[in-house]
């Protein structure tokens, strides 16, 4: 026979004046936790009282109800309703909403008291977060959701912060296969990506503090301590657009800036400002560098300059400095130590002394002119100038030969005239050997043609180089001269071998730069083909057998195979002018590309034979539009530059392509100097200029280049 279920039977409720309650002494709570009284009164006189009291009757001696009720079970809220009573908040007959207990029950008042707080469950923080967020949608903000649990402004955004952390890892912490401080930790980063990918990296890890999840989630970021930071200010950044990276929970020393490429680009545009400054007072160079390396000034001439006098007023502060310092000495004399505030003031006195007496240095004017100086960061973001450093080639040099005029001699003639036409000092601002700005103290002459950007003008002398190897190789006796002219240089002039065009060793010269289209060019397959015939019949594998094929060989195949290896030797590349001492330096560049010079007019080197044509991608798109101009100005006239006036750089580019096939241009970096032609004209490469009135004879120009030719007969017909 099936047991009938008992039935539940509820206390019921009813409201009892407040007056009619008191507290019982079988209440299990005795120690304060969680919110104060206070709060929650103030919480109730807001929403007022959510929860009811569980009450029992109080009985006389004879067991009768005197009409009291005593609470085993909500406390807290009669000590905070007693509260809002004493502040005449609330009247004392207020009906209060109380469960009531039978008197006679079987259940204790203190079971009642500790179930109501042990059957309680706590609410999950999850559920905290997301009821703020919920709170914050519906239009509350911050300081009045504050106001309404008692906790400051700082903790609800922490909490909404928490709430916006990657959904896939809310839930991951809702199942508590995440800590509380490991959540907070990934709030740093708001890129719901970026945080789920750390945590698939490190939820089989042994480390998963929330210290490295922070570490990983800044790591792409630069602190805001950084000495980049310090010296553009986080402030120039964030108004540059760049955002930062906050953590809420604990000490983030101003944050991350999460866009290191525009803080770099910020750093650099204000370390070129500070240089352009500087270089209004004169120097011939100035070298740019966040970190200057060890050894930065090796092979440099330090200028001695005088320290600049005190002023009137700088000298009374450094006596008044001074005085106080030595007053404070003599009034502690013979004490074993200084109290403290005495020792900082002591300190501050001589960090006040020192920055008055490192006076800046005052140098010649005609030093100046020929000397640079270095402008960088130190390690906590100030900026630092060293002045006043010479390279050798800088040098004014006398020429102890009789008859010969000096180099540098006829440079003052070139400066002085320079002077005499007005055109001014410049100063040229470099960073790690790239020149950033060219600064004009006076008379800058703006229509000038600027000098090509360097990354073409290697790239352009790498496709020369190539061709140069291809030419040295299938000329022995050049070959030859220009082995014993670097023999001899070696032997004779031991300070020549830094600007020689020619690797001797022979050691194959890599091209750094160089376009896209170099390894298919005429020349490069003439190189390989040759190379190839070369390899195919060389015994390589023993060295004893390769001298005995050499021996062998006749004198022509001997030559021919000298002029083959020395060709890979050729090194005509412009290269970046290193001011440290390594690699190449600004004379020996200028050697080099003079020797090649010479090795080009020996062989005949025509680069419109080898196979290099200006096209949009190997030349024109990569100047300014004056240039593009001027090589059409060349090859066609000024009639013709004229008509790509109004283009756009990319059409221009495209028709001046069209415009130059065939017509052997080249750019100055490619034409043959030969030292024989008069009147110091261009060599080999440099068209003549075409007169107006030929321009358009031969010219086949695009319709929507010759629709609006004036002298065209079609408009003068359609004008009749």
């Amino acid at each position: 026979m099936a047991k009938s279920a008992q039935k539940v039977t509820l206390s019921p409720s009813r409201d009892i004046p407040f007056d009619k309650l008191v507290l019982s002494q079988s209440n299990v709570r005795r120690i304060k936790a969680g919110i104060s009284v206070e709060e929650l009164a103030e919480d109730i006189a807001r929403r007022g009282l959510l929860q009811s009291l569980s009450v029992r009757p109080v009985l006389a001696d004879d067991g009768s109800e005197t009409g009291k009720f005593e609470i085993p079970a909500g406390g807290r809220r009669f000590q905070a309703l007693s509260l809002l009573v004493k502040q005449k908040r609330l009247a004392k007959t207020t009906p209060i909403p109380c469960i009531v207990r039978d008197a006679n029950s079987t259940i204790l008042a203190e079971d009642d008291s500790l179930a109501e707080n042990m059957q309680r469950a706590a609410l999950h923080p999850l559920d905290q977060f997301r009821a703020f967020v919920a709170l914050r949608e519906k239009g509350q903000g911050d300081e009045e959701i504050a106001a309404a649990f008692f906790v400051t402004p700082q903790v609800v955004k922490q909490r909404l912060k928490l709430a916006a952390v990657a959904p896939a890892l809310l839930e991951i912490y809702a199942e508590d296969e995440m800590t509380l401080e490991q959540l907070m930790a990934f709030t740093v980063n708001p890129d719901h990506e970026r945080q789920v990918q750390v945590w698939d990296a490190i939820k089989s890890s042994w480390n998963k503090e929330p210290y490295q999840i922070r570490r990983m989630l800044t790591e792409t970021s630069v602190r805001a301590s950084d000495r980049r930071a310090a010296f553009v200010g986080v402030e120039a950044y964030e108004d540059a657009g760049g955002t930062m990276l906050h953590d809420l929970f604990q000490g983030d020393d101003g944050g991350w800036l999460e866009d290191p490429a525009l803080l770099d680009r910020l750093v650099s545009e204000k370390l070129q400002a500070e240089a352009e400054a500087i270089a209004t007072e004169g120097w011939k160079w100035i070298e740019v560098s966040l970190d200057l390396p060890y050894g930065y000034s090796h092979g440099l001439r330090r200028l001695n300059g005088d320290p600049a006098p005190m002023t009137d007023d700088e000298g009374a502060a450094h006596a008044k400095l001074l005085a106080e310092y030595r007053a404070i000495e003599e009034e502690y004399e013979g004490q074993d130590e200084f109290p403290e505030e005495i020792d900082a003031r002591l300190g501050a006195l001589e960090v006040a002394m020192e920055k008055l007496e490192a006076r800046p240095l005052i140098f010649d004017v005609e030093e100046i002119a020929r000397a640079g100086a270095f402008v960088t960061l130190d390690r906590y973001g100030e900026l630092v100038v060293y002045r006043g450093f010479v390279r050798p080639e800088d040098e004014a040099r006398a020429d102890v030969h009789s008859g010969e005029q000096a180099a540098d001699g006829q440079g003052a003639e070139l400066s002085a005239t320079s002077s005499a036409d007005g055109v001014g000092h410049s100063t040229v601002i470099t960073s790690a050997g790239q020149a950033l700005a060219t600064i004009v103290l006076e008379n800058e002459d703006d229509g000038a043609l600027k000098p090509l950007p360097e990354r073409l003008v290697m790239e352009l002398t790498a496709h020369r180089t190539l061709a140069l190897r291809e030419a040295v190789g299938r000329s022995p006796d050049v070959a030859l001269t220009l082995l014993l002219l670097k023999l001899v240089n070696d032997t004779f002039r031991t300070s020549s071998s830094a600007g020689s065009c020619l690797e001797a060793s022979v050691r194959h010269v890599y091209m750094s730069a160089q376009a896209s289209d170099l390894k298919d060019s005429v020349v490069a397959k003439l190189v390989d083909e040759r190379h190839a015939e070369w390899e195919a019949d060389l015994p390589l594998g023993d060295d004893a057998v390769l001298w005995d094929y050499l021996a062998s060989l006749d004198q022509a195949s001997r030559l021919s195979l000298l002029a083959h290896c020395l060709s890979f030797g050729i090194n005509a590349l412009h290269e970046k002018v290193n001011p440290y001492g390594a690699g190449i330096s600004s004379s020996g560049l200028t050697k080099r590309m003079t020797q090649s010079d010479l090795v080009a007019q020996a062989v005949e080197l025509d680069m419109v034979e080898a196979g290099w044509k200006p096209t949009a991608e190997t030349y024109l798109n990569r100047v300014p539009k004056v240039r593009i101009l001027d090589a059409v100005r060349e090859a066609k006239g000024e009639g013709t530059a004229q008509l790509l006036d109004h283009l756009k750089k990319g059409e221009m580019a495209t028709e001046a392509e069209r415009l130059l096939k065939g017509t052997g241009w080249l750019p100055e970096v490619l034409r043959r100097h030969d030292p024989a032609v008069l009147d110091g004209a261009e060599g080999q490469g440099a068209s003549e200029p075409v007169s107006d009135t030929d321009q358009t004879e031969d010219v086949d120009l695009p319709a929507f280049l010759t629709a609006d030719l004036p002298g065209d007969d079609g408009s003068m017909m359609a004008a009749e």
